[in-house]
C-alpha cells in the first residue's frame, strides 16, 4: 500500500536527500520518494507492515533531524525551524544590512560619517559595524541552528554552508578588531588602515540577508507552482443542505454519508458525488473536465463534487463522499504526481546527496592553496565565497517544480497525469496505439444513411421504422429511434413480433412493416447497394412495407468530429498512429481511411490478449502510448510505455492507465504529448542552469581568475548569485503555466464565460413560421437555431411559431435567416 507523510524542516535538496536516505533504512519500504516542493514523503509497503512502517518512519526522520507525520496529521515543527512570518524578519534584516553597508562602504563611495572617520577612530568604526551585524545574526539564527545540527549529524545541508560562511566572516572581523587595537597601540597607522578594510562584517550580514531574500522569493514562486492544485481544492464547499428526518438542514460537508439526500440550487457547488433523484439542472463541469459549456442533467444522471449548478435545482443521493469523491481522487492524483520522481531527477538526487560535503572540501582546499601562496586574506575571501555561492537547491527544485506546474496545467486542460515518470516518458512517444470504439468513434451506433427503394421519402421511411422499433430493446433499434427524434409515424403499432437474429414485424396503422436483416427479404433489393454500404463499415437493415422493400437504413458507430484532426496532428508531431480493434476488418478499414491512419497500421478482429501482444511488439522497438476506454483495453494500457484512458471509459481502463483524458477527446492525447515535451524541455533547461551555475560559479569563487586577471568574487556577490539561481529555476518552471494546447474543446473567450455564468443578457423573440408539419420539421428548426452561439429555440406546431432565446447581440435577421436556411418561411 501507499503511505504519505508530511515533512517539516527541509530547506534544500540535501535535506530531502537525507530524509530519503533515512526512510530507505526502514525495513519493508520501497519506492521511496521525497518532494522538497510539497514537503512530503511517499513510499510503498505491504499492508501487514503499514502500522510498523508508520512508527519507524517517524522515528527515522526524527533521528535525521526533521519531523514527519502520516498524511492528515499536523507534524510538530522541529526545534531548528520555528514557525514564524518571515516578512518582518526579512525587512528588519534588509534595513540593518543597508545601514551596515552605508557605514562600511561609505568612504569608498565618497561619503563618510565624521564621528567614525580616521585611523584614530578605527575601534568605534569597527564596533559600530559589529553592533549592526549582531541583530542580523540573531534575526537569521535559523541558519546557524539547522546548519550546526546538520553538521553534528554529519549530514551538512545548504544551511550549513551559509552558517559556516557567515560565522567565518564574523570571526575574521572580530580578529581584525583585535589586530586594529594592537596596531594602534604600536602606532602602526598603515596596519590600522589595512585591517579596517578587512572587517567583513558586511559580508556576513549580506550573506544572511540575501539568502533569506532568495528563500522568500523562492517560497512565493513555489506556492504559485501549486496554484492549480489549490484552486481545485478550494472547490469543495464547507456546508451543504441535507435531508434529516424529513427536514432540510445545513450541515458540514464532512458529515454527509453515503445514501443521504442532498439538495443543490443554482449558484451552489456540488459537495459530494451522487445520482439525481428529483429535479433537473445545468452544471458547469469545467473544473473536472475542462468543458466550458454547462451540461444538462436529469433524474438518473450522475453529479460530481466541485462542479457548479448554473441553472435549475436538484435533489441527489450521495454515493461517494469524503476521500472517494471525484475531486478528492483528482487531487490525490496530482499530489502523487508531484511527489513522484521522474527518471531524469535521479541524477540530481545523486549529486545533491554528496554536494555539500564536496563543497566544504573544495572550500578547505581553496583556503589551503591560497595560504601556501602567501595570500591569507585572499584565502579567507575565496573560501567563504565557495561556501556561499554553491547552491544545491537549484538542483533539487529543477525537476519537481516543473512536474508540479506541468501536472497542474494538465489538470486545467482535462489531462490527469498520475506520475512524474508518465509525464517524462510521454515526451518520447513515437508510436500511439488507438482503440477504435469510443476512442476514434463515439462508441454508440447512429443512423448514417437512409436509402429509399420506392416512392416513400427518407423521412417517412425512418418514421415508420422508428414506430416499429420503439418496442424493441436492440441497440440498433435505439439508434433508429434516436435518428427519428420526436416524429414517429402516426398510429399505434399492433401485432408486434420479434424474431431473434432476423428483425421485428408489426402493423403501423394500416401498414404491415418489417425491419431487419436484408437477407431475410426474398427480392426487391439491389445487392450492390448493400455491398457499398457494408464496405464502408456500416450495418445495413431493411424496411419493408406491405411486403415490398421500402428503404435501406445504414447504421454505424460515428467517427468523432475531431478524430481526423487529432490523427493529422499526431503525424505532424512525428508520432505514428496505429489502430487496434476487435471490430471486423471492413469497419476498421473504413474508420482508418476516414481519419487518416495508414492501412498497414490497422489491426482488426483482435481479442484482448492479442491487443496486448500487439502493444508489446511495438513497445519492443518504440516508446508507445496506448489510448483506450474499455475493459478489454486494460491489459494493453498496462503493457504500453504510457497508458492513456478516455475519461468516459470504464473504471478498469482508467485505473490501468497512466494518463486520463477527462474530456474523452483524442485531441487531448495530442495536447498531453505536447505538454510532456514542453515540461521535459523545461526540466532540461533547469538542470542545465543548476549544473552550469555551480560548474562556473565555484571555480570563480575559488579565485581561478585572480592570477591572470586579478579578478575575485566578493562573498556578498556570491550570496546574491546563489539566491538568484534558485529563484531563476522556479521562475523558469512557472512559464509552463502559459502552455497553450494545440487543440481546445471550446474557445476560451470572455463572451463564452459570460454566457456560461448567465451574465450575457438574452432576448426572447417569437417568429411565425410556415411549412412546419411534423416533429422532423420542428427538430430541423430547433437545430438550426442551436447552431447560433448561445441561442435556443422551441417550436409550437399547433401555433406554427418558433420562440427563440438568444444573446442580445444576435439580430432578428440572423435568426430568421437560420430558420429559412433550414427550408421554412418566416412570416413575421
Amino acid at each position: 500500500m501507499k503511505l504519505r507523510f508530511q515533512i517539516k524542516g527541509m530547506t534544500c535538496a540535501s535535506c530531502s536527500a537525507h530524509v530519503e536516505h533515512a526512510a530507505c533504512g526502514v525495513a519493508g519500504v520501497r519506492e521511496v520518494s521525497v518532494s522538497l516542493l510539497t514537503d512530503s514523503l511517499s513510499l510503498a509497503c505491504d499492508d501487514a507492515d503499514a502500522a510498523r512502517v508508520r512508527r519507524e518512519i517517524v522515528a527515522a526522520v526524527k533521528r535525521a533531524g526533521y519531523a514527519a507525520s502520516p498524511e492528515g496529521e499536523q507534524p510538530a515543527a522541529p526545534a531548528e525551524r520555528p514557525e514564524e512570518n518571515p516578512l518582518p524578519t526579512l525587512i528588519a534584516s534588509i534595513v540593518l544590512t543597508v545601514l551596515l553597508m552605508t557605514v562600511s562602504m561609505g568612504p569608498m563611495l565618497g561619503f563618510e560619517l565624521p564621528f567614525l572617520a580616521g585611523a584614530e577612530r578605527a575601534i568605534p568604526y569597527a564596533f559600530t559595524q559589529l553592533l549592526l551585524t549582531l541583530p542580523v545574526l540573531y534575526l537569521n539564527r535559523k541558519f546557524f541552528r539547522s546548519g550546526a545540527a546538520a553538521l553534528l549529524r554529519r549530514a551538512p545541508t545548504m544551511d550549513s554552508l551559509v552558517a559556516i560562511g557567515a560565522a567565518a566572516s564574523v570571526g575574521y572581523g572580530i580578529f581584525a578588531i583585535y589586530a586594529i587595537g594592537y596596531a594602534q597601540g604600536a602606532g602602526d597607522t598603515e596596519a590600522v588602515h589595512h585591517w579596517l578594510h578587512s572587517l567583513y562584517f558586511e559580508s556576513a550580514a549580506s550573506i544572511l540577508t540575501l539568502v533569506s531574500l532568495g528563500k522568500f522569493l523562492e517560497h512565493r514562486a513555489r506556492r504559485r507552482s501549486a496554484d492549480a492544485v489549490r484552486a481545485l481544492a478550494a472547490l469543495s464547499p464547507d456546508t451543504a443542505w441535507v435531508e434529516r428526518e424529513g427536514e432540510w438542514v445545513e450541515l458540514p460537508v464532512a458529515e454527509i454519508a453515503v445514501g443521504d439526500r442532498v439538495r443543490v440550487r443554482a449558484g451552489e457547488l456540488i459537495p459530494v458525488d451522487g445520482v439525481i433523484a428529483e429535479g433537473a439542472c445545468a452544471v458547469d463541469e469545467s473544473a473536472l473536465s475542462g468543458e466550458s459549456m454547462p451540461v444538462d442533467h436529469a433524474p438518473g444522471d450522475r453529479l460530481s463534487a466541485a462542479c457548479t449548478v448554473v441553472d435549475g435545482a436538484a435533489v441527489f443521493v450521495a454515493d461517494r463522499v469524503g476521500s472517494d469523491t471525484s475531486l478528492a481522487r483528482i487531487l490525490r492524483l496530482l499530489e502523487d504526481a508531484a511527489a513522484s520522481k521522474a527518471p531524469i531527477a535521479r541524477l540530481a538526487d545523486r549529486i545533491s546527496r554528496v554536494f555539500v560535503p564536496i563543497v566544504i572540501a573544495i572550500s578547505v582546499v581553496t583556503a589551503i592553496a591560497w595560504l601556501i601562496a602567501g595570500q591569507s586574506e585572499t584565502a579567507f575571501r575565496c573560501a567563504v565565497s565557495v561556501l556561499v555561492i554553491s547552491c544545491p537547491c537549484a538542483l533539487g527544485l529543477a525537476t519537481p517544480t516543473a512536474i508540479m506546474v506541468g501536472t497542474g496545467r494538465g489538470a486545467q486542460l482535462g489531462i490527469l497525469i498520475k506520475s512524474a515518470e508518465a509525464l517524462e516518458t510521454l515526451h518520447a512517444v513515437d508510436c500511439i496505439l488507438l482503440d477504435k470504439t469510443g476512442t476514434l468513434t463515439e462508441g454508440r451506433p447512429a443512423v448514417t444513411d437512409v436509402v429509399p427503394l420506392g416512392d416513400r421519402s427518407a423521412e417517412d421511411c425512418l418514421a415508420l421504422a422508428a414506430a416499429l422499433e420503439v418496442s424493441s430493446t436492440h441497440p440498433l433499434a435505439r439508434a433508429i429511434c434516436t435518428a427519428a427524434g420526436v416524429c414517429p409515424a402516426e398510429g399505434a403499432v399492433t401485432d408486434f413480433r420479434s424474431e431473434i437474429g432476423r428483425g421485428v414485424h408489426g402493423r403501423v396503422g394500416e401498414l404491415a412493416c418489417f425491419v431487419g436483416r436484408p437477407d431475410a427479404i426474398a427480392d426487391g433489393i439491389d445487392p450492390d447497394r448493400i455491398a457499398s454500404l457494408s464496405a464502408a463499415g456500416k450495418t445495413v437493415v431493411c424496411l419493408t412495407v406491405d411486403g415490398r422493400a421500402a428503404a435501406l437504413i445504414a447504421i454505424a458507430d460515428r467517427i468523432k468530429s475531431d478524430s481526423a484532426a487529432a490523427v493529422a496532428a499526431l503525424k505532424a508531431a512525428r508520432v505514428r498512429p496505429v489502430m487496434l480493434t476487435g471490430d471486423n476488418p471492413a469497419a476498421a478499414a473504413a474508420v482508418a481511411a476516414a481519419v487518416g491512419i495508414d492501412a498497414a497500421d490497422v489491426h482488426a478482429s483482435l481479442l484482448p490478449e492479442q491487443k496486448e501482444s500487439a502493444v508489446a511488439a511495438e513497445t519492443a522497438s518504440h516508446t508507445t502510448a496506448m489510448v483506450g476506454d474499455g475493459i478489454n483495453d486494460a491489459p494493453a494500457l498496462t503493457r504500453a510505455s504510457v497508458g492513456i484512458a478516455i475519461g468516459a471509459g470504464t473504471e478498469v481502463a482508467i485505473d490501468a492507465a497512466d494518463v486520463v483524458l477527462t474530456r474523452s477527446s483524442l485531441c487531448d492525447a495530442v495536447n498531453a504529448i505536447a505538454l510532456s515535451r514542453a515540461t521535459y524541455a523545461n526540466i532540461r533547461q533547469n538542470l542545465f542552469w543548476a549544473l552550469f551555475y555551480n560548474a562556473v560559479g565555484i571555480p570563480l569563487a575559488a579565485g581561478v581568475l585572480i592570477p591572470a586577471f586579478d579578478l575575485a568574487l566578493n562573498p556578498m556577490f556570491a550570496a546574491a548569485a546563489m539566491s538568484l539561481s534558485s529563484v531563476f529555476v522556479v521562475t523558469n518552471a512557472l512559464r509552463l503555466r502559459r502552455f497553450k494546447p494545440k487543440f481546445e474543446t471550446k474557445p476560451n473567450e470572455s463572451e463564452d464565460m459570460d454566457m456560461l455564468f448567465g451574465k450575457t443578457k438574452k432576448v426572447t423573440t417569437t417568429f411565425k413560421v410556415s411549412g412546419m408539419a411534423c416533429g422532423h420539421c420542428a427538430a430541423r428548426v430547433e437545430q438550426a437555431i442551436a447552431a447560433i452561439k448561445g441561442a435556443s429555440g422551441k417550436v409550437d406546431l399547433d401555433a406554427a411559431t418558433v420562440t427563440v432565446e438568444a444573446p442580445e447581440k444576435v439580430t432578428r435577421e440572423q435568426l430568421a435567416a437560420a430558420i429559412e436556411a433550414a427550408g421554412y418561411k418566416v412570416e413575421g
